[in-house]
């Protein structure tokens, strides 16, 4: 009797243990909540993220706000919003078994992915003129590995007659976790291009070739970007002499992480 005794608290010690790891393992899951971008002049410029378990709610900035609708577990609404609440922008998505298909920027541009047997996306980007007209800007293919975007191939369409415009954007990766890795639904948004890979990009190479009368001009650029991880492996800090801003310039930028 005493030997069952003794059993009985053996298993209940194991059963109280492993359920404590569990639980702090679901503690671990980590959110972003807050990102710090500052450039070189000292500027700085908040941006912050709010969730509702682990869908994302929102993310606000100085400017103007985006909130998400769900759609059992997958993201099919984004809306941005300025600070006065006047609609900017409104994006749908729509999706085939589970797997992102289309992608509407109401009033702008449509886009459309289909899957390949090699496990590529083929995809054709629209500019809408009106409603029964829409002009094709371009058609890519993007590549994955080790649950990362590797690379993103496109041809340009909206082009001068006798010209082939080629652009091209590898992603070489580390790692470590990617910050938005925990947000359910979010690596199913093809069009927000690395940030839905499962690590953080170290390099990114971008190649622009142009073809017109056998004359063939063509430039690459570089882009990389330095960390500092957290325990968990988790960026706490990115910095690049060479980031891209919102208008289209480039120069270094400091990027912390906190969640």
């Amino acid at each position: 009797m005493k030997n069952k005794i003794v059993l009985l608290w053996v298993l209940l010690v194991f059963v109280l243990t492993q359920f404590s790891c569990s639980n702090d393992l679901e503690d671990n899951v980590k959110l972003l909540k807050k990102v710090v971008e500052t450039s070189e002049e000292g500027t700085s410029e908040t941006t912050l993220f709010s969730y509702n378990g682990n869908e994302i709610v929102s993310i606000e900035g100085a400017e103007k706000r985006t909130d998400f609708t769900y759609t059992d577990g997958l993201i099919t609404k984004m809306q941005t919003l300025n600070k006065k609440n006047q609609l900017l922008e409104t994006i749908e998505y729509s999706y085939l078994k589970g797997k992102l298909s289309l992608v509407q920027s109401l009033g702008n541009y449509r886009i459309k992915y289909i899957r390949n047997s090699d496990k590529t996306v083929s995809y054709e980007r629209f500019t809408i003129i009106s409603t029964n007209q829409q002009v094709k800007e371009f058609h890519g293919i993007l590549y994955f590995g080790n649950e990362n975007l590797i690379k993103d191939n496109r041809i340009l369409d909206n082009v001068n007659a006798g010209v082939i415009s080629n652009y091209s954007v590898s992603y070489d990766y580390d790692v470590e976790k990617n910050p938005m890795i925990n947000v359910t639904g979010f690596r199913e948004l093809l069009n927000q291009n690395e940030k839905i890979s499962l690590n953080n990009t170290l390099i990114s190479t971008v190649i622009t070739t142009v073809s017109k009368d056998d004359q063939i001009s063509s430039s690459a650029i570089m882009y990389k970007s330095f960390y500092t991880y957290d325990l968990e492996n988790y960026p706490k800090e990115r910095v690049s002499e060479t980031a891209i801003f919102a208008n289209g310039n480039s120069g270094y930028l400091k990027t912390q992480y906190f969640y």
